[in-house]
């Protein structure tokens, strides 16, 4: 690839000079241990012949490495060296300074007709990337669970790697875990999903033939089952998870088709979801072939399946076309919302996609008038990350912001043409990394000049939208007949001529719950939130959308009856979206202090390392001490 200007600020690598085309990544997973042993075989392309490798590491023991010369990579992923003719020899290396952020760069001399590098290493405790959790804290409660987590920068502390999302690799997979585990990537599996056993463990081996950034690498080991949903589309689950998954995501194969119809073809194979364990951090994680998905999607009545949406578009926006650095998240994310909102139009309707725009819309304002309201840098589509942690700046302006300005062009020139120059800039970039000022020049050349727009339209100005704070003033805005019904009887109920169980409620979905319980005052009283949970049972719900709204609310208002579920809910569930909004309510009160800081010591070791760390801002910002 060509050189970055100015240099990933996340990555030591400089693919420039010396890239990593390809990688055989070969492991033992060691449950006692927590830990991954193995070899990572790299081939280069030497663009500077005096060039050294470097790669990023964070948190890994390097144990010895190699250098070879000829010898091509094999899709097919039989790591047999003798066959293949590949010979190593030592060679020397260098680990560099650890860096807060970044990790150690592993730097490699390279002889003059090196071509492969072999690294052997092992992961460490300090693997941000990799969570193994207890057979108490997966659904059959039967065995561990290994599952790796690589956004933003992870992926360097258990592959050492070129961890930039503009350096992309072919990779082959051996992984070897103890039966009667499964191993699942995000590649294809080569020898089929029942491996023969030796000395008491399986493997598997996988081999992904298009190149992808090192971040949409993943693995999961564990008890898992798999239930066909189509002819590309398939849900993997714990066994005791598999029937309810595969339930809730029948739509899928109906929603790729409806994808594709958009934007064009599919261009990754299958499309498969992984149900993870209650810790996994997110509510998805885009993997090409494979997305992870937390089980708190699971509704039983597929009002959720929006996370599925926004993953599978991912398939295009951000795996097919993918942002050069963590500072071009947008691309990423406010591409795939935009996206994700038509598929739901698509596969459940318009009001269903309004409703779902104004709660994310809904999102947006109340950061840019909370936590972002002091950081109006941070209020930018392209942001400065230099010398920070991409994590730490998680916002919905990469998410939102972007999906609205994508909507106002759209209104501006009409769903048809920007259809076209939306399908024009997958097309164009497929396989490739993108910059903003790459999608400023496209828009121009393609849109903005060429285009006339609608009658009466008005055409968003890119600069204030992507390099101004805030939101302008006419970013676009739904409108939704089904919200408009709960604000009339959310009114009536607070102005006490309605009770809460003579409400008209009758065929709300779950999208107007949230708009109810967000619409509910500070002012709410402990028995006015009573005669609601009496009426419908919202302590109680399986509907985690709804739970985490109505907690908040038992938090901050300290409802006794919900408290016991609140506790049990932050115990249970890892997903970052949840915790936040549930701590933050408990700290609004002295005795909600108190007992945030005692569920956090007991749920703090089931959370991901990237949760973890978020909690322990929060409540470090608010003057508590975490111990652990």
């Amino acid at each position: 690839m060509p050189a970055t200007d100015p240099p990933d600020p996340h990555s030591h690598a400089r693919p420039d000079q010396v890239r990593v085309t390809h990688m055989d990544l070969d492991w033992d997973v060691d449950f006692d241990a927590a830990a991954l042993r193995g070899t990572a075989s790299l081939w280069l392309a030497r663009e500077d012949a005096r060039a050294p490798l470097i790669l990023d590491t964070r948190g890994l023991t390097i144990e010895a490495v190699e250098v070879g010369a000829g010898g091509a990579p094999d899709l097919s992923g039989s790591f047999d060296d003798a066959a293949r003719s590949l010979a190593w020899r030592e060679a020397s290396f260098e680990l560099g300074a650890s860096e807060p952020v970044l990790g150690r760069a592993l730097t490699i001399a390279l002889p003059g007709d090196a071509t492969r590098v072999r690294v052997r290493y092992a992961t460490t405790q300090d693997a941000t990337g990799l969570q193994w959790l207890e057979p108490a804290q997966t659904a059959g409660k039967r065995h561990p669970f290994l599952f790796s987590q690589s956004q933003a920068i992870h992926a360097r502390t258990w592959i050492p790697c070129q961890d930039s999302p503009g350096a992309r690799v072919t990779y082959t997979a051996r992984v070897r875990a103890p039966a009667p585990h499964v191993a699942v990537m995000s590649a294809d599996m080569v020898d089929g999903t029942q491996p023969s056993a030796a000395d008491g463990a399986r493997a598997f081996r996988f081999a992904m033939s298009q190149p992808v950034p090192a971040y949409l690498i993943a693995l999961a080991v564990g008890e898992l089952g798999r239930a066909e949903l189509g002819p590309r589309t398939a849900v993997w689950a714990d066994p005791a998870a598999l029937a309810a998954a595969a339930d809730e995501f029948a739509d899928m194969e109906r929603m790729l088709e409806l994808a594709e119809g958009l934007y064009g073809p599919y261009a990754w194979g299958r499309y498969d979801v992984l149900v993870l364990p209650p810790a996994f951090p997110f509510g998805g994680m885009e993997n090409p072939r494979l997305t992870f998905a937390t089980p708190t999607i699971i509704a039983g009545d597929r009002s959720l399946n929006s996370l599925i949406a926004h993953e599978l578009a991912h398939s295009w926006s951000g795996n097919l076309v993918t942002n050069a650095t963590w500072e071009d998240l947008w691309l990423n994310e406010g591409f795939t919302v935009y996206f994700e909102r038509r598929i739901v139009e698509a596969s459940y309707g318009p009001a269903r996609a309004a409703m779902e725009a104004m709660l994310g819309l809904q999102e947006l304002e109340a950061e840019l008038a909370g936590e972002l309201a002091a950081r109006p840098d941070d209020q930018r589509l392209r942001v400065t990350l230099a010398g920070r942690d991409p994590d730490e700046t998680f916002s919905s302006i990469a998410y939102e912001k972007g999906a609205l300005l994508l909507t106002a062009l759209e209104r501006a020139y009409g769903r048809e043409t920007f259809d076209a120059f939306l399908r024009g800039w997958f097309d164009r970039h497929r396989f490739g990394a993108v910059t903003t000022a790459d999608f400023e020049a496209y828009a121009r050349r393609e849109l903005l000049e060429p285009r006339e727009a609608l009658p009466g339209a008005r055409v968003p100005s890119l600069r204030e939208w992507i390099h101004g704070p805030g939101l302008p003033a006419d970013a676009p805005r739904a409108s939704s007949p089904a919200f408009a019904d709960v604000d009339r009887e959310l009114a009536a109920f607070l102005a006490g001529t309605t009770s809460a169980r003579a409400l008209n409620t009758s065929g709300w979905v779950t999208q107007q719950w949230q708009h109810l319980l967000r619409a509910l005052p500070e002012s709410v009283t402990p028995a006015q939130l009573a005669s609601l949970d009496e009426a419908y049972a919202l302590t109680q719900t399986r509907n985690a959308e709804i739970a985490c709204e109505w907690l908040t609310i038992a938090a901050r208002v300290r409802y006794a009856p919900a408290l016991p579920r609140l506790e049990r809910f932050l115990i249970e569930v890892g997903r970052r979206k949840f915790l936040m909004p549930l701590y933050g309510a408990l700290l609004t009160t002295p005795e909600g202090r108190a007992q945030a800081l005692e569920i956090y010591a007991r749920a703090r070791p089931g959370y991901h390392a990237i949760s973890r760390a978020s909690v322990d801002a929060l409540l470090a910002d608010a003057g508590l001490r975490v111990e652990g």
